[in-house]
This record gives structure tokens, C-alpha cells and sequence, in this order.
């Protein structure tokens, strides 16, 4: 089965995530777990720890269905220290949040070196921040995600995430998760066939698909190489709607969520369901094609 969903709100309570990914006939989904506009947040309540576990056995969610998306503020690559400091222990206290809702994974955008450092150092800074983190966790993994390079952020390109990966002391906890609007806009083809695979065969070459656990699946509001992180619904941007077909037959892509995180909402149902019929159509291999 492949895991097809949506980014929902948890408006009302994290466990009414669970009911709206259901709702939606998603069988994966991504929340926030924390307000991913504040630097601080209340601990979590029991009751609501609770009530999350509850939910997902109620409607059927693993932990490998769901995952969810760090604040924006967390900029792991900062140039300065404090504010470095200062996302890290923003972090720490999201996976904390993370493990105890039985969750094993949380996404974050690698940072941004603000026109103070160089790409490389603000990499180094990245490495550094994770393994720190790490080092002051448990279990959870942290799962990288490409940028489409706007503006001073990093991880735009594969070479920048398999920097960070080498750098990374325990690699059990690190993940990548693409995203296609971010992918496109940073200068990776997807819209014909021949440069699809060329795409995905160079992550495998210079990553490993060992490492991909997540992709979102967005179209792109602007046009390739463009470095506009805008997302858009899937046929009304710049790439090609068969190309989200591509992605969910994928062999290799099975059993990792598979999230949109398109611009109208209320056209998510009827995306998840034409996900879910593409999925099933042709079944293929990248590395075989």
C-alpha cells in the first residue's frame, strides 16, 4: 500500500488531525505539532498525548504514516550563535514532543546562512546542530528536507543533503524528504520521462534511497529553476500533472508518506483519491527502467 495524504490542521485539538486525514481517505498525513510561528510553546497536556495515541489506533495511522513538520522559526544553520542555540532547544523540544506521541519522525527545512557565511559554513553549522540535537534525544529521526533555494536557503540541491548525511554521527536518525515544488523551482527537470529518472537515479547516486522517507508532493506556482518556493494544486502549476502520476508508482517509494501540501485545501480529497487510482495503474522500479 502506498501511504497518500495531506498536511491538516490540528485545530481543536492534535487529535482531530487524525479524524481529518480520515475524512480525507488519506492513509498518511503531516501536522504540526507545536504553533510553527512561536519560539515557545506549552508542554503537551496528558489528555491530549492521550487522546492523539487513541486516535490514530482508531483510525488506523502507524507512526511511519504520519510526519510532521518543525516550526519555520528553526534555523539550524544559523550564523549566529545564539540564535543557533536557540533553535536547537526549539528542536530538542519538538522531538521530545514528537516521542511522546509516539511518533518516529519530524521534518525541517536544513537552514539558511542569512548572506553572513558562506553555503558551506552554514552546512557545517547544520551537521553540527543535528548532531548536537541528536545527542540530546532519542529515537526519533530527523528527516531533511530540499529547499527550492529561495532567498539564503540551503539544501537546495543533492549535494548539499548528502553533505550534511556524511557529517552526521548517527545515521540511523537522518532522513531526506523531497519535495516536487522545491525540487522543480531548484533546478531539477521532472516534466519529461528521460530527466524524471535522471533526477531520481542522481539522489540515489549521491543519498540512497535508503534514506528517503517522505516526499511532499506539491505542483509549482513558478516556472523551473525559478527558486520561487510556491506551491500550487496538482495540473494548475508548471509541472506536469503525469508527473505526480510517476512518483506514486514508484516501487521504491512504497511505504513512506507521500503529502500534499497544495495551495486549496478543499481540493485534497479529490487529489488523494486520483493519487491513490495512479498508484495502482503501473508499478515500476526507477532503478530498472
Amino acid at each position: 500500500m502506498k501511504y497518500i495524504g495531506a498536511h491538516v490542521s490540528t485545530k481543536g485539538g492534535l487529535e482531530n488531525s487524525v479524524l481529518r486525514a480520515y475524512q480525507l481517505g488519506a492513509t498518511a498525513f503531516s501536522i504540526f505539532v507545536y504553533n510553527p510561528l512561536r519560539w515557545i510553546n506549552p508542554p503537551l497536556q496528558r489528555n491530549i498525548i492521550y487522546n492523539f495515541r487513541e486516535s490514530c489506533k482508531i483510525y488506523h495511522y502507524s507512526p511511519s504514516q504520519i510526519l510532521p513538520h518543525s516550526s519555520y522559526l528553526i534555523n539550524l544553520g544559523h550564523p549566529q550563535k545564539e540564535l543557533n542555540r536557540k533553535s536547537c532547544e526549539t528542536f530538542i523540544k519538538e522531538i521530545k514532543c514528537c516521542y511522546e506521541l509516539g511518533l518516529t519522525m519530524i521534518n525541517i527545512h536544513p537552514g539558511s546562512h542569512l548572506y553572513q557565511i558562506t553555503e558551506k559554513q552554514c552546512l557545517e553549522n547544520v551537521s553540527n546542530s543535528i548532531n548536537f540535537v541528536l545527542s540530546k534525544t532519542r529515537k526519533i529521526i530527523i528527516v531533511l528536507e530540499n529547499t527550492a533555494g529561495q532567498g539564503s536557503n540551503i539544501g537546495y540541491c543533492f549535494e548539499h543533503l548528502s553533505f550534511i548525511i556524511n557529517k552526521i554521527e548517527d545515521k540511523s536518525r537522518i532522513g531526506i524528504c523531497l519535495d516536487t515544488c522545491h525540487l522543480f523551482a531548484s533546478g531539477y527537470q521532472l516534466n519529461d520521462k528521460n530527466n524524471f529518472l535522471k533526477t531520481f537515479k542522481k539522489f540515489d547516486s549521491l543519498i540512497g534511497f535508503q534514506y528517503l522517507l517522505g516526499i511532499h508532493i506539491n505542483d509549482s506556482q513558478g516556472i523551473f529553476n525559478s527558486r520561487l518556493d510556491r506551491h500550487h494544486n496538482l495540473g494548475y502549476g508548471k509541472i506536469k500533472k503525469n508527473v505526480f502520476s510517476w512518483i506514486v508508482q514508484i516501487i521504491e517509494f512504497k511505504k513512506i508518506p507521500m503529502i500534499l501540501e497544495t495551495k486549496d485545501t478543499s481540493m485534497q480529497k479529490n487529489e488523494i483519491c486520483w493519487l491513490k487510482k495512479q498508484s495502482i495503474l503501473n508499478s515500476r522500479k526507477i532503478l530498472n527502467v
